[in-house]
């Protein structure tokens, strides 16, 4: 063996568990079989989701179907908590194109969670803007609060928490999206009082913690405050 595959080798487990703590509950970008995740798991559209299906079929020209892989796959997904290797296939059968296809979008978007989540998956956005704005005490929060790490679930099922990159609302950093709601501007306290607000059954507050309406200045306005000019403002008279 080559002192490069040596090294190889021994660098591979850590870059599994970096995938593991980043990606979450996505997991690697290759299937391997597990109790929950294999050929024998059992999926099948349930009957108002298979009407959804032909609605969504209709927005695709004849010969493009295979562009509602993505609905498809989310609906399986929404369906079933998260996207087992047989709902793949279904997707497949049903747009009739390989199973390969559903393969490359699932392993693509992060937004497919290839291995069970819990019924609450907080991701916490750890990118840069975020970072600097105390996203590590948010994740610290968290994992201290339920008792599980990155990339691990409760054992009751209820929570699941990954690490994941740019949620895209780094104006009110530091964030956290669960399943499909932003909540912005946290610091610990907040993210306490959301967490027991999920494990009582409510419906936690969404957007901002910070008092401001989505992602206004803190101080007030900057710019933008004078009165908008009517329609020709600054024009050639020419051109009036």
């Amino acid at each position: 063996m080559s002192l490069a595959s040596s090294v190889m080798r021994m660098q591979m487990p850590r870059v599994t568990n970096l995938v593991a703590k980043r990606g979450g509950a996505t997991g690697l970008m290759v299937h391997r079989d597990t109790k929950e995740n294999n050929l024998n798991t059992k999926f099948k559209f349930s009957e108002d989701n298979e009407k959804r299906i032909k609605a969504i079929l209709a927005n695709y020209p004849e010969g493009h179907k295979v562009a509602a892989l993505i609905p498809l796959l989310d609906l399986a997904q929404r369906q079933h908590g998260w996207l087992p290797i047989t709902a793949m296939h279904e997707v497949a059968r049903i747009l009739e194109v390989p199973r390969m296809r559903a393969y490359e979008v699932a392993t693509f978007y992060t937004m497919f969670n290839r291995q069970p989540v819990g019924k609450y998956f907080l991701q916490v956005c750890a990118t840069t803007p975020c970072m600097l704005r105390g996203a590590e005490t948010i994740t610290e929060t968290i994992e201290k609060k339920l008792g599980i790490h990155a990339g691990e679930s409760t054992a009751d099922g209820l929570f699941t928490l990954a690490e994941v990159e740019c949620l895209g609302a780094c104006v009110n950093a530091p964030m956290v999206q669960i399943n499909d709601d932003y909540y912005e501007d946290l610091t610990p306290k907040d993210m306490e009082k959301i967490i027991d607000e999920l494990k009582a059954g409510k419906q936690p507050m969404k957007g901002p913690y910070s008092g401001r309406l989505a992602a206004e200045p803190f101080g007030g306005l900057t710019s933008l405050k004078e009165k908008p000019t009517g329609p020709g403002y600054g024009l050639q008279a020419a051109l009036k």
